[in-house]
């Protein structure tokens, strides 16, 4: 079972029992630019410029952006794998969103998809080291827990210590787990693109963590994906051992 509903603020909201299970399938994309380029343009040979070079320059360490040609079909780009993702998981991840914001995205001068292991992002306009509070959306289980008050603060206490220890963190990547009771655990996942400084990390995350109540309430799992940051709870093992 899944639903989806668009809300004012353009966010869109998914509920879904168990994503995990879908596999390499994108969880959603936005294409978010009205402007248009035509095949065969400069604009075109400088996205698939920086295509190659994000294929090539983000799976060593995650992470990776960059910009080609100059206004104006200067496009800019990154791309982001989480942040227990091997290099060659990573690479294909982004080899494939590449070639599914094609598809989905034909002719857009600005496009941002997200995977379970990675997200890509391009435009005309610069963003780079700017918190992108524009393209972002909620996915969450239909299944509801039996304790929602304690579960709720159990959730957002998890979440806001990942938040302040990502911020520390060269990768601005966090992991955690805490005991719900004997036989449940809490598992806890957050992360910002590097391009952020430090503070603006935290405050991306604080950001998306707030929305907790109208994304997540009393859900079993949950999560609030964004273009900068975001973070992800449920209550099973979420990232690689």
């Amino acid at each position: 079972m899944m639903c989806s509903k668009i809300i004012p603020l353009g966010f869109l909201l998914f509920c879904l029992f168990h994503h995990a299970a879908i596999g390499a399938s994108p969880l959603y994309h936005f294409c978010f630019s009205n402007e248009n380029y035509t095949a065969y343009s400069p604009y075109q040979a400088n996205l698939n410029q920086l295509l190659n070079l994000l294929y090539t320059k983000v799976p060593p360490t995650g992470f990776g952006f960059g910009s080609t040609g100059q206004y104006p079909n200067q496009v800019n780009g990154l791309a982001l794998c989480r942040g227990d993702v091997s290099s060659n998981n990573c690479k294909t991840c982004v080899i494939d969103a590449s070639k599914e914001l094609g598809e989905r995205c034909p002719n857009r001068k600005g496009a941002i998809i997200w995977y379970d292991n990675c997200m890509l992002k391009y435009s005309n306009k610069k963003f780079i080291g700017q918190i992108d509070n524009a393209n972002k959306f909620y996915m969450w289980n239909v299944q509801e827990v039996d304790n929602p008050t304690r579960f709720n603060e159990k959730v957002k206490q998890l979440l806001s210590g990942l938040s302040t220890t990502a911020s520390s963190n060269p990768k601005l990547y966090s992991t955690g787990v805490v005991e719900l009771d004997k036989s449940r655990k809490l598992y806890g996942l957050v992360q910002c693109t590097r391009d952020l400084s430090k503070s603006d990390c935290k405050k991306c995350l604080d950001v998306a963590i707030s929305e907790l109540p109208n994304c997540c309430d009393a859900k079993q799992g949950g999560r609030v994906v964004g273009g900068s940051c975001n973070f992800r709870y449920e209550l099973y093992p979420i990232v690689s051992s």
